[in-house]
């Protein structure tokens, strides 16, 4: 049979050769974003080890854009208090509304200050494995520590179609998955994560279905961090989790260190639910947001669609500030009811 490409066409009598139009011939490639050169790469050993996480913040200017003198200081505090790695771009971060250039950049800049002070992990998961391949390539070739990787939400997939999505972004570097079935409306089952769990770049787990989930891991020797704030003492203490990625840290870094690597501290985890409940009363990260430019760390700029706590949560996080002690949380300045004229909602940046 003659091919498409030398295929002679009548038209109206006429006599033609047709040609394909080569806007639409697309190769299959994409740029060489991964490198194998391992002599500064983070083992996954290393990722293992860390107990507290911070899920950070990341702030913005009144305009919308990053603020990163605020953000510099953000992580600056976290080292100063004692947190051990940093989530950059994860939902607390709101990666969810940046643009895959801002992700890059932020990981990459926070790469560049810190990483010789603290592990980086940059949230590139996605519900498209090639948006979340492409994302970890460019994470890792700027230098990141590890991934932390969400199973495809919204559309979902089956159970193999997790692993097969897992498996494809597994092989570029050390790799937190992380299971929060009430944002992605999928649980991501204990067979998915034994499935690929002799992988050498997992590191583990974050996990939010519960204490039950997390022994199932551990006892399988499968590291676990909480991704629950208000059950991440008694999971590190009871149930053999490492630790803990954290939002309450945001604030109190120092108290949530001392609660992770100090021993059973009933007392203080009981001085701390209070103020975890609080932050969790709306979706995060409104209430870390609310609570920073409350601190005076930030400015009170929100992306939509978040918008600031009600009043009422405003003044009750300056009583649980004033109960823990203002001097456990970040920043030097007065803890203050804001006013809502005094926040800036963006919806263009």
């Amino acid at each position: 049979m003659t091919s498409a490409y030398n295929q002679i066409c009548t038209f109206n009598n006429r006599t033609a050769r047709w040609t394909p139009p080569s806007a639409a011939i697309v190769p299959n490639f994409h740029l060489p974003m991964r490198s194998f050169e391992v002599k500064n790469r983070t083992s996954t050993d290393d990722i293992k080890s860390l107990r507290l996480i911070t899920a950070i913040k990341t702030p913005y200017l009144p305009d919308g854009r990053f603020d990163l003198e605020a953000y510099d200081d953000l992580v600056n505090m976290q080292i100063q208090g004692g947190a051990e790695g940093v989530i950059v771009g994860g939902t607390t971060g709101e990666g969810q509304l940046m643009s895959w250039d801002e992700h890059i950049m932020l990981i990459g800049h926070t790469i560049n200050c810190f990483g010789t002070s603290i592990k980086v992990i940059g949230n590139t998961g996605s519900n498209s494995t090639r948006e979340a391949v492409h994302a970890t390539e460019q994470g890792f070739a700027v230098g990141m520590h590890a991934a932390l990787h969400i199973n495809p939400y919204y559309g979902k997939t089956s159970l193999e179609g997790m692993v097969a999505h897992f498996q494809c972004v597994l092989p570029m570097g050390p790799t937190i998955i992380y299971n929060v079935p009430s944002r992605t409306g999928q649980d991501i089952p204990p067979r998915v994560i034994h499935s690929i769990a002799d992988s050498t770049n997992f590191a583990g787990i974050k996990e939010c279905v519960g204490h039950d989930r997390v022994e199932e891991y551990t006892k399988h020797g499968i590291t676990v961090w909480s991704g629950n704030d208000d059950e991440c003492h008694d999971s590190r203490w009871d149930h053999d989790a490492t630790g803990v990625i954290s939002v309450t840290s945001n604030l109190v870094p120092g108290l949530m260190q001392e609660l992770l690597l100090n021993g059973k501290n009933p007392t203080l985890n009981k001085k701390l639910l209070p103020l975890m409940n609080w932050l969790f009363c709306e979706p995060n990260p409104i209430g870390v947001n609310t609570a920073l430019a409350q601190l005076g760390v930030i400015r009170p700029v929100f992306r939509l669609p978040y918008v600031p706590l009600p009043l009422a949560k405003r003044v009750e996080f300056v009583n649980i500030v004033k109960e823990i002690g203002r001097e456990n949380f970040i920043g030097d300045k007065d803890v203050r009811v804001l006013e809502d004229d005094d926040f800036v909602r963006v919806d263009r940046y």
